[in-house]
C-alpha cells in the first residue's frame, strides 16, 4: 500500500543528485576554468558533484542559557 500525498514529508524529494545535465556540467567546467571555448559538448570529462550535508550543531550550556533567558523574557513581556 502506497503514503498518502499529504502524509509524505515535503521534503523527500530534495535529494542531491548523482548525475548533471550537460549543461550543467558544462557550467561547472567553465567555473573550474577547464572548458575551451568551441569544444564540443559531447565526450565531457567527469564533474565531481558535491553532496551537501546539514550537520545539527550540538547546543552549548551557553546557548541552552540564552535560549531560556529570552524565552523567560518574552513571557514576561506578554503578562
Amino acid at each position: 500500500m502506497s503514503i498518502d500525498k499529504s502524509l509524505r514529508p515535503k521534503n523527500s524529494l530534495q535529494r542531491t543528485r548523482s548525475v548533471l545535465t550537460r549543461a550543467e556540467r558544462i557550467m561547472k567546467l567553465i567555473d573550474e576554468e577547464r572548458w575551451a571555448e568551441g569544444r564540443s559538448p559531447y565526450g565531457l570529462p567527469k564533474v565531481k558533484v558535491v553532496k551537501v550535508s546539514l550537520k545539527k550543531s550540538k547546543k552549548t550550556k551557553e546557548d541552552k542559557v540564552q535560549a531560556a533567558a529570552a524565552a523567560a523574557e518574552g513571557a514576561e513581556k506578554k503578562k
